[in-house]
């Protein structure tokens, strides 16, 4: 039996079914070859789709479910939950967010509610290591010839700062802080 708990809470329905999905992002690069040339641009946060039903009679359920949905943390971000399931534990998913849409739907043979949700990871691996990776180190760069207006020594990219425009001075500015 497949059970689903949002920090201890169980997620109560029945017919509980949860899939998980991984995005690997790339890029075609062949252009118009027929090349099969790619590139890597990373992992997305892995997700998972809940669907279950809950039966009209079991209301209080689904007000539960709809409350965890729309819980919000300090500063009215969507609330974190750990999640425990068999299959989130099999991708390595410990922390999720509600995603994307819920929904209820009625079923008059089935007298329920067919609900389906998305749970998207939140504090992924991908993530941690990305934060954790030391950043490339910026390389500047140089041209032989005069600055555009003759201003500054050729080739050493000096600017008179009276001659620059406010927009102009708040670009030198991150520009200084960077290098």
């Amino acid at each position: 039996m497949t059970a689903l708990l949002l920090d201890g809470q169980k997620v109560r329905g029945k017919g509980l079914k949860v899939s998980a999905n991984l995005r690997i992002e790339t890029e075609d690069l062949s252009g118009q070859t027929s090349n099969t040339s790619v590139a890597h641009k990373g992992f997305k946060p892995k997700t998972l789709t809940v669907t279950l039903m809950i039966p009209f009679r079991n209301r209080a359920d689904l007000v539960a479910l709809m409350s965890l949905a729309e819980a919000t943390a300090g500063g009215g971000q969507r609330k974190t939950y750990r999640v425990v399931n068999d299959t989130a534990e099999s991708f390595g998913v410990r922390q999720v967010e509600f995603a994307e849409n819920f929904s209820a739907r009625e079923d008059d043979v089935l007298r329920g509610w067919q609900i389906q949700f998305g749970l998207s990871e939140k504090l992924s691996t991908a993530e941690k290591v990305e934060t954790r990776r030391p950043g490339n180190a910026v390389k500047s760069q140089g041209a032989p010839g005069e600055a555009v207006g003759g201003e500054g020594a050729p080739g050493d990219g000096s600017s008179q700062p009276g001659g620059l425009s406010g927009f102009e001075a708040v670009l030198k500015r991150v520009d200084d802080a960077l290098s």
